[in-house]
């Protein structure tokens, strides 16, 4: 008798995923037939389209879902969960994706059908969040290629497969890179001045390393690329030469060998210009910035420069303090301070000055404690409360939490997931929020969210609870915010509701509202207890914190403006093969954006993952953009009085409503002003980054 094989767990296409049964090998077969389906439903689409909403919204949507909850369970899985099985199979099926995505996209009787919607009789019945998904659609119709014909609209086809399995290259080679160094430690002097945290980490890094008997008192430690791991050492390690050989290691990641990223840079650029131009834009930045909320590369660049004078002088003054300290402290390296001595004199400046240390606070911040007081705030502000769910939903590793959110009346409206510890071998770097489910009106029923929080904190170490950085709640906070968009969002239309159709230098605004949280009193107070004895945060420890946040301000700041402008200026003014190379391009906007200039053989482009293998092409500079919308809203909270509690539930209600609630079906300077009642200023965020003092 033949065994009948078990359906394959891709082909689903609605719930949440079945993680403990989804296997590598379930890719090709699964999105193979999926594909098939898909293009089929087109077709029959296609020829019987009807330009009406019922008639083309609704089955392009069906489709769109379908795709999107299968593909989406697969991308996930590659950041998360990654493997060569893993990505043998992602990079197998990629090409007919990247095929059926430009047919769905370059569809004449779709687009047809869509200009049909605007221009007819129906199309004022229709209300905003229609009316702005059928425009979002024409318009992405438009930059997907929908007008090109014969052998332009064969090479634009081209180069969308060669950038996707050019973005998935890079993203993988930066893993390898990191993942392919290590630094084993084995006396005591070679870890002098690590803090016990790390010390335990990287001897837990070593017994999965193979070093069975280590331990954070005797070692051998092993000291990595990943985050919790590099970062602390160049903060702490007072061995300058092993900080020096860390510090080259990570700025030279994937721009060597086989891993060398340099060749798909250079490749992802010219085929970005090569398809802007098919599309009838000179570049690739005058593309972006078509699905942009800035107007013009102008404009971008004008507040680039607008913080870019606004903290250089404080930058400069800032290495010449820091230098300075180090002087006063006998260090030899004092008048040359290089890059892989500022983390470290930095942080001892901070501890003298502010009498504050990461390691000091980091065990009033265990995670579960900080947990409870971000679902407490945003009790507070929201009217939602959140608790566990755990075991309710698959998981695709035994450290991911599971959560429900509630309303005020206690129905659930929303689910996430937690994915909070770094994983090297397998877990890209940084932290992300992402949509698993996204909200949409089914019928007569509503389905509701669900997101994916991923971060990359140090885990549990030899029984204690994962202890956080103040950088790593900062960071909870941040993608929570991102989480809220999705998860409170009450549009039932699924192109705009969250984060959909959202503009890019928009997308940031809730994620950086809620970092200004981490420094308000009740809130930080309420979450920072100290793991062993539940004392909470001292009041000195929290003054101190407050003090510190405006610490190499200029710096930061500086920082940011670098990669924001590299990354414009590598997508509008640079030409591709031409007599700069994008070394000489990072050499020149550094010399107006850094005051420590990069070392020569600086290849930090090589892992720069969110300009050439995530969504922040031409757009890094969403960040400030963002930042200034979020500083502007969260002025509006300080205006009402921080410890009002009544008048900060109700703008929190409003912002709730207007923000977190309105999704893409508005544009962002309307949802912005229905929220503040009148355009963003950047005062509040240079007040914020202690650049000008409050009037």
């Amino acid at each position: 008798m033949t065994a009948i094989a078990s359906p394959n767990p891709l082909l689903i296409g609605k719930g949440l995923p079945p993680f403990e049964a989804i296997k590598p090998e379930h890719i090709v077969p699964g999105m193979t037939q999926l594909i098939e389906e898909l293009e089929q439903a087109l077709t029959d689409l296609e020829a019987n389209v009807q330009p009406t909403w019922a008639g083309l919204v609704e089955p392009l949507t069906k489709i769109e879902e379908r795709l999107r909850w299968s593909w989406g369970i697969i991308g996930h899985l590659m950041g998360v969960k990654n493997s060569p099985e893993l990505r043998e199979a992602y990079e197998a099926v990629q090409p007919p994706l990247v095929q059926l995505a430009s047919r769905m996209g370059q569809s004449k009787p779709v687009y047809e059908a869509f200009k049909q919607i605007r221009g007819g009789a129906d199309w004022p019945s229709l209300d905003l969040a229609q009316q702005r998904i059928v425009e979002s659609a024409i318009r992405e119709a438009e930059l997907s290629g929908v007008g090109l014909e014969g052998a332009a609209k064969e090479r634009f086809n081209e180069i969308q497969q060669e950038l996707a399995e050019l973005s998935t290259k890079f993203s993988n080679n930066v893993l390898d890179a990191t993942k392919a160094f290590s630094l084993t430690l084995t006396t005591p002097e070679e870890v002098a001045g690590l803090p016990p945290s790390l010390l335990a980490l990287s001897a837990q890094a070593a017994r999965e390393a193979g070093e069975t008997d280590a331990t954070a008192e005797a070692g051998p430690w092993r000291i990595t690329l990943d985050h919790p791991s590099f970062g602390p050492f160049l903060q702490h390690s007072r061995r300058r030469d092993l900080r020096e050989q860390i510090y080259r290691a990570f700025i030279t990641r994937a721009s060597q060998g086989e891993l060398d990223n340099t060749p798909n840079i250079e490749q992802i650029l010219a085929l970005r210009q090569e398809m802007s131009q098919l599309l009838g834009y000179p570049t690739y930045a005058e593309l972006s910035i078509a699905r942009k909320m800035a107007p013009s590369v102008e404009a971008i660049e004008q507040l680039m420069e607008e913080l870019r004078s606004a903290s250089y002088d404080a930058a400069v003054s800032e290495l010449d303090t820091l230098k300075t300290f180090a002087q006063e402290k006998g260090a030899a390296e004092a008048n040359d301070l290089k890059q892989w001595d500022m983390s470290f004199w930095s942080e001892r400046m901070r501890e003298e000055k502010y009498g504050l240390n990461d390691e000091e606070l980091r065990p009033y911040f265990p995670l579960p404690q900080v947990l409870g007081g971000l679902f407490s705030l945003a009790q507070r502000l929201f009217s939602i409360t959140i608790t566990p769910a755990d075991g309710e939903a698959p998981v695709w590793h035994p450290d991911v939490r599971y959560f429900r959110v509630a309303n005020e009346a206690g129905d659930s409206i929303a689910h996430f997931y937690l994915d909070p510890y770094s994983r090297p071998a397998e877990k890209r770097g940084g932290a992300w929020m992402d949509e698993c489910v996204n909200r949409g009106k089914l019928g007569n029923s509503v389905r509701l969210p669900v997101a994916y929080l991923v971060c990359n904190q140090a885990p549990p170490v030899d029984g204690k609870p994962s202890l956080m950085t103040f950088r790593d709640v900062e960071t909870l906070f941040h993608e929570f915010g991102h989480g809220l968009q999705h998860m409170l969002t009450t549009v039932d239309y699924p192109g705009a509701s969250g984060i959909n159709n959202v503009e890019w230098d928009a997308v940031e605004l809730p994620s950086q509202f809620m970092e200004n949280w981490c420094y308000h009193r009740d809130t930080l107070l309420q979450l920072a207890r100290h793991y062993e004895t539940g004392e909470p945060l001292p009041e000195d420890l929290y003054q101190k914190i407050v003090a510190a946040r405006a610490f190499m301000t200029g710096s930061a700041i500086l920082r940011q403006v670098n990669f924001g402008w590299l990354d414009i200026e590598l997508h509008y003014r640079y030409q591709p093969g031409g007599a700069e190379t994008i070394q000489s391009v990072r050499d020149r906007i550094s010399a107006k954006t850094t005051v420590l200039k990069p070392l020569p053989e600086d290849a930090f482009l090589c892992a720069f993952g969110h300009i050439f293998a995530g969504g922040y092409a031409a757009g890094y500079y969403s960040y400030f953009w963002a930042e200034v919308l979020s500083a502007d809203a969260f002025s509006a909270f300080e205006e009402v009085g921080l410890e009002n509690d009544s008048a900060i539930a109700e703008t929190g209600r409003k912002f709730r409503d207007t923000v977190l609630s309105l999704g893409g079906s508005r544009h962002p300077m309307e949802v912005f002003k229905s929220f503040r009642g009148r355009e963003p200023s950047t005062e509040a965020l240079l007040r914020h980054r202690g650049l000008v003092t409050a009037a």
